[in-house]
């Protein structure tokens, strides 16, 4: 076994992996960004190295100084995690070539599985079921439209080199098939320096079920499957293991598949074999498809151990330091059944627009396991993914486990940025996922419903008011004048709303608040504040903003008088950056016409491009960044004229 490794990874991770590789009694050596010198990765570890600035390009993909930090610290191995140069081939070489041993596979089974088209014209050698389409060289228009009909509409282009959604597009009528073949290629050019695509049929109900491998570079083992339906843009959501209605001899038939595929490359560790699966008519043993291998360790991994009792983490230090595979397939099996949702910070009624901000607070209930990079008081930066934690619970049924998910997700609290928490909450209590009804399309088809708003009751602002005015901790005295009901006011916002609060303490355990004509009464009951009978929920103030912790989080703004008043900023006719990011396209010119919903710009941020729309006809008055341009959200990119008509 090693005595010290280097992970070469950042956030949760990076975390996770050293609380395995610690608990070995193996150090850890944790390389870390200008953005991360006091992150929760580089605290956990043993020793820390400065790689270079906050964009990966400058830190995280810098292979050399990687390696570099490794031999100048004494590791004796590399953990890649998953992302950066989890599945670069040449950094695996380079590695090896220093003399230290890749955590992972090796070089040739990355590059076997890196490329879609080629990945799947092996898999039909070794006898495993890939979905009908075309994976040609030839990248000429003609041909692959061409190719597309005889396919038959829907069909999917996908980027070769492709992984996250990036660079595919469904396209359901030949007329659309231009377009969409020119955007896919653009989007898989930016993100993976390689704009050839292929094309496929597009399964009507799909199910994205994938296989944990597990290989010592000749045999292979599965740690059986994964139900990853639940998506929104081909991102993964929530997960869970076993898969729904999964027969034993589906199971059976994915996994000697899965196997079969991970053999054929001389697999080594863990890795993940994905199948597109036809869900229209059950699952059945020859509904499922070959989609892609993903040659390392999964986000989602932590389901898979739930349910095997594996420490997946352990299995890949002791295969990669010589070790065979620690169990054999008859000794592996499945008990009960686990979920993991993913926390973001994101801005959910904005359309899922990824969010920065200092978390002013942070806690999980313990009934779950939550993996998290950051911990209360880091900050949420542009610069990398902006998952907060996954959080992920086991049961002996699957009733049981959905059960516990929503209980930990309402338990879940956040503060001082916007989250998903609310939309995972409404994914978890989701009728037709409960009942196992999933597919890739369920989140698109009732997307409004998974994102309402829960209405913000006089009892919610009342609590944001006590905490604003320091009147609902457990010193009950605090305001109270033994002469008189003491009378206070605050203001405080949420949303576009402005309300002022006022309220009589009347007794140590007795407030009365009035809010836009409603009337809260708050009492203090066996240690604890009630408000109109019911507990008051928890809420802190940092930063100027109070969180009340009921419906997954509603945060209120703590308004100082003096500013109530002051005018909106800005004329309405602003195009602005809705977070920090990279300009990565400017397509309005001064003096230019525009009618509503032409995109006037695009702004790359946390590995996702977004269009700015125009709002309105107009005419584009200024265009205040260029391409190439780092902004803060709320910058200015393009103002158009005054709307006269508007003014009048």
């Amino acid at each position: 076994m090693f005595n010290k490794i280097l992970i070469a990874n950042r956030g949760e991770i990076a975390c996770r992996v050293m609380e395995t590789a610690q608990s070995m009694g193996v150090a850890c050596v944790a390389v870390y960004s200008e953005a991360d010198a006091a992150s929760k990765h580089v605290q956990m570890a043993d020793v820390a190295v400065h790689i270079g600035g906050n964009a990966p390009a400058q830190s995280y993909l810098r292979g050399d100084v990687i390696i570099q930090a490794a031999l100048d610290t004494g590791a004796q191995a590399i953990h890649p995690g998953y992302g950066f140069l989890s599945e670069n081939p040449d950094f695996v070489d380079a590695v090896e070539a220093a003399g230290l041993t890749f955590i992972g596979p090796s070089a040739d089974a990355i590059r076997a599985m890196g490329l879609k088209d080629a990945a799947k014209a092996l898999m039909v050698e070794a006898g495993v079921p890939v979905v009908p389409g075309y994976h040609g060289a030839d990248q000429d228009d003609a041909l692959l439209a061409s190719e597309a009909d005889k396919i038959g509409y829907p069909v999917l282009i996908k980027a070769v080199a492709g992984g996250g959604g990036k660079g595919m597009r469904l396209v359901d009528a030949p007329s659309a098939f231009a377009d969409a073949l020119q955007s896919a290629r653009s989007e898989a050019s930016t993100a993976f320096g390689n704009s050839d695509v292929l094309v496929e049929k597009f399964v009507s109900k799909p199910r994205h079920i994938e296989v944990q491998v597990f290989g010592d570079g000749t045999q292979a083992v599965h740690l059986f499957e994964r139900d990853c339906s639940l998506q929104r843009r081909h991102q993964k959501v929530i997960e869970e293991a076993p898969a729904p209605d999964m027969t034993e001899q589906m199971r059976d038939a994915m996994g000697q598949a899965a196997t079969r595929a991970a053999e054929a490359i001389g697999y080594k560790g863990a890795g993940t074999v994905e199948f597109i699966v036809d869900g229209s008519d059950g699952l059945k043993a020859d509904g499922f498809f070959f989609m892609e291998m993903n040659t390392r360790l999964q986000v989602e991994h932590p389901v898979t151990e739930a349910i095997t009792g594996v420490d997946l983490v352990e299995w890949q230090l002791r295969v990669a330091s010589g070790e065979a595979l620690p169990k054999t397939q008859s000794e592996l099996t499945i008990h009960g059944h686990a979920f993991e949702a993913r926390l973001y910070a994101e801005d959910v009624p904005a359309g899922f627009l990824p969010a920065t901000g200092t978390l002013t607070h942070l806690q999980f209930p313990a009934t779950a396991r939550a993996d998290s990079g950051v911990r209360s008081g880091d900050t949420i930066s542009p610069f990398y993914d902006p998952m907060i934690a996954k959080v992920i619970v086991h049961g002996p049924t699957r009733s049981v486990a959905l059960a516990r998910l929503s209980a930990a997700l309402n338990a879940t609290q956040v503060g001082g940025t916007v989250t998903n928490l609310s939309f995972l909450g409404a994914l978890a209590a989701h009728d037709g996922f409960a009942a196992g009804d999933v597919d890739t399309g369920l989140i698109a088809r009732d997307l409004d419903a998974l994102t309402a708003v829960a209405p913000v009751t006089p009892s919610h602002w009342a609590c944001a008011g006590m905490c604003a005015l320091g009147l609902g901790g457990t010193h009950t005295e605090t305001g109270f004048a033994l002469w008189d009901p003491l009378r206070q006011s605050v203001d405080i916002g949420h949303g576009d709303a402005i309300l002022r609060l006022q309220v009589e303490v009347t007794s140590p355990r007795s407030q009365i608040w009035h809010i836009d004509g409603t009337r809260v009464e708050a009492t203090h009951v066996g240690g604890r504040w009630m408000l109109d009978g019911q507990p008051a929920p928890k809420a802190v103030l940092a930063q100027g903003v109070v969180t009340v912790f009921a419906d997954y989080g509603i945060p209120f703004d703590v308004i100082d008088p003096l500013n109530r008043d002051a005018g909106a900023v800005g004329d309405g006719n602003l195009v602005v950056a809705p977070m920090p990011g990279l300009v990565k396209l400017v397509a309005a010119k001064p003096g230019q016409s525009v009618q509503a919903g032409d995109r006037l710009a695009v702004l790359e941020a946390m590995k996702m491009e977004h269009s700015l729309l125009a709002a309105r006809d107009g005419v584009v008055a200024e265009v205040l960044a260029a391409e190439g341009d780092q902004v803060e959200a709320g910058a200015p990119l393009v103002r158009l004229e005054a709307d006269t008509e508007t003014q009048a």
